[in-house]
């Protein structure tokens, strides 16, 4: 069944006569029918009959996913085919966008990969530790990765410099639970289209960790490369912008003063004739610079500062990028 998305809240596709989900479940799609069928197929073994999946097409060209792959695993859901490919995190949160929207539903909410990196026998575990009154979102931190050397070095790395630069830990990704209080919070956050961890973490709401293996991926060859990883993590520090912007002003005022102090040191020690010749000169010149450009950095980063405060945070309106939803 295709429809657009017209139709009243009320006109859901539960309403109050029919039985509730007890599970949801989002997953971005992208060229990767194959390990869809496969994750879908896991999930109803695992998760029961009574989950309800929202996979986002995200604007697949050669293998759209079809609405059958949902009927085949016998699970209810739809997919949400977009006009065109928006990336993974847009995609997820459009997904979310959905569910708050139309499904309105009370049962807790997934949001994994469909290519078998995101096990759907740990999603019990989740669901487990969202139990806790405590806790908004549970998260998957990974105990092992089936990753390369040089995928994990970078990520090290990349953990490092977001700490630096945000003053906050990252180290989770896409796959966790959350309850509806979350779901409604979060998809009506606009960074979410951007970072959707990043977001969680900027959400203010009660969230915790829970250790879990990645999986293997079930068939083909992963479409992220090395540019993407980069540009996702990039995405990352775009969600603290003014907390980076301000750390980097402070680091670059830190590095003026010292260069003033050393002009300073500098007239000093020429005013008492204690340098060789040619040396106040080269020093003074470079101190000169270095304060320069550093004071300039800081002014830019408090004009760029003011710049992010006055963007406005409102979500988009996720409709905007659905063409079709097919119902299973």
């Amino acid at each position: 069944m295709t429809h657009h998305l017209h139709k009243p809240r009320h006109l859901s596709i539960f309403n109050s006569g029919q039985n509730q989900p007890t599970l949801v479940v989002v997953t971005p799609v992208f060229e990767d029918t194959e390990s869809a069928t496969l994750m879908f197929a896991q999930l109803a073994a695992t998760c029961g009959l009574g989950t309800f999946v929202v996979a986002v097409d995200d604007g697949s060209v050669r293998t759209p996913l079809p609405v059958a792959a949902l009927k085949a695993a016998g699970l209810a859901g739809v997919v949400l085919q977009l006009r065109r490919n928006v990336g993974h995190q847009r995609a997820i949160a459009t997904g979310l966008g959905y569910v708050a929207d139309v499904l309105g539903n009370r049962a807790p909410t997934v949001v994994m990969d469909c290519d078998g990196a995101d096990l759907p026998s740990t999603i019990a575990v989740l669901l487990a530790a969202l139990e806790d009154a405590d806790a908004d979102i549970v998260v998957a931190q990974r105990r092992s990765r089936i990753e390369t050397l040089r995928f994990k070095s970078f990520y090290l790395i990349y953990k490092l410099l977001f700490r630096l630069l945000t003053g906050r830990a990252i180290s989770f990704g896409n796959f966790m639970a959350m309850n509806p209080v979350a779901l409604n919070r979060l998809s009506a956050m606009s960074e979410l289209a951007t970072h959707v961890a990043g977001t969680v973490l900027l959400s203010r709401l009660r969230w915790k960790t829970c250790p879990i293996d990645r999986g293997a991926r079930y068939a083909g060859a992963s479409k992220m490369n090395f540019v993407g990883l980069a540009l996702h993590g990039f995405k990352g520090l775009m969600i603290f912008a003014e907390d980076v912007l301000v750390r980097v002003g402070a680091a670059c005022a830190f590095v003026a003063s010292l260069s003033l102090a050393g002009v300073v040191m500098a007239v000093a020690l020429k005013s008492i004739d204690y340098a060789t010749p040619g040396w106040f000169s080269v020093a003074l010149g470079i101190l000169l610079l270095v304060f320069l450009q550093t004071g300039a950095i800081t002014l830019m980063t408090l004009m760029l500062t003011g710049v992010v405060r006055s963007v406005s945070p409102v979500a988009p309106d996720y409709r905007l990028l659905i063409e079709r939803v097919l119902e299973a």
